[in-house]
């Protein structure tokens, strides 16, 4: 059995499909984009004093636990997110995997 890990990247509306094609180069087999609201905008305003988009997109990719650093670091480039405002990343383990159809990629 192989160990699956699952990037979660959050940033600012537009930026996704540049971010997608990096961790593609840098190993991504593919990924989903979803879009989303935050909420935290106004709090964000009230002790800041900075504006921060409330539109999101969520990039979520799975792959190899072995394999998923190169892909982390380049979103973490190519979405400038070590700088205040720009987004978060995260990773979760994944268990009980169903219904992922090119599971090949995964058992090299």
């Amino acid at each position: 059995m192989f160990e699956v890990k699952c990037i979660v990247a959050i940033v600012e509306r537009g930026k996704a499909d540049k971010i997608v094609n990096r961790a593609k180069m840098a190993g991504a087999t593919g990924a989903t984009i979803v879009y989303g609201r935050g909420t935290g905008e106004s709090e964000i305003i009230k002790f800041l004093n900075i504006h921060i988009e409330a539109s999101k997109e969520i990039i979520i990719i799975l792959t190899k636990i072995d394999k998923y650093r190169p892909i982390f670091d380049a979103i973490i480039e190519a979405g400038r997110l070590k700088e205040p405002g720009t987004g978060i990343i995260f990773t979760v383990p994944v268990t009980n995997l169903v219904g992922l159809h090119h599971r090949e990629m995964f058992e090299e």
